[in-house]
């Protein structure tokens, strides 16, 4: 009797992508953003596969799209792939600056976790070489500071931001999911019992719940 090996790991699947969908799906050269609803195909694709689960590609996908390459994929190309590398949709400057966005806050990660400890002295404590301020300079230091610029008046946005009606919440609806403090704008991709499976500008996979959907 035949056995199949079933994928585990995140990597094993997304080597499973590469070589199913070669036109697709780069390892790192020839990147391209894929086409928004790329998960859906996906699972088409590999319906009644004992190799890999549909669970395990919405993984991969969210590793994949993710990536520093894929994100900067995104901000240079106009156009979308999809899993036969065909030309698909056009990349929306929205989906641009989200990218943009993303980029930078990794970026400003791993520079923040690469950045070098001051030498310790002796016993171990860290050297400071502050300069202590000269009592007149503490004296100034006191007195508040007076500006001379108008305090500036931020215009208060017009559109309204409201929780997605609970019959809204339906596949291929276009929403704006929470993610932390932030609204993203994303595509409904799957309604499972209380989860929502969408899927963000950049085609990154997300699970949340829909009391975190909203429309504008």
């Amino acid at each position: 009797m035949e056995t199949t090996n079933k994928l585990k790991d995140t990597n094993e699947v997304l080597d499973f992508l590469f070589s199913e969908f070669p036109n697709c799906f780069k390892q790192k050269e020839g990147i391209k953003p894929l086409k928004v609803g790329i998960f859906k195909d996906i699972a088409e694709r590999i319906e009644g596969s004992d190799k890999v689960s549909k669970t395990q590609v919405r993984q991969a996908l969210r590793k994949y799209t993710s990536n520093w390459r894929y994100l900067e994929a995104v901000t240079k190309n106009e156009f979308r792939v999809d899993l036969d590398g065909n030309q698909a949709e056009k990349v929306e400057q929205e989906h641009v600056e989200h990218a943009e966005k993303a980029l930078a806050e990794s970026r400003a990660k791993m520079a923040k976790r690469k950045k070098p400890q001051r030498p310790n002295n002796r016993d171990g404590e860290t050297k400071s070489y502050k300069k202590k301020p000269h009592s007149r300079d503490r004296q100034d230091q006191k007195r508040p500071k007076m500006s001379s610029k108008p305090a500036e008046v931020k215009p208060k946005r017009s559109g309204k931001v409201e929780p997605l009606p609970a019959e809204q919440v339906k596949v291929n609806n276009k929403v704006k999911v929470k993610l932390g403090q932030a609204l993203v704008n994303a595509t409904i991709t799957e309604v499972k019992n209380d989860e929502v499976h969408v899927e963000l500008v950049t085609g990154m996979q997300v699970k949340t719940k829909a009391d975190s959907l909203y429309i504008q």
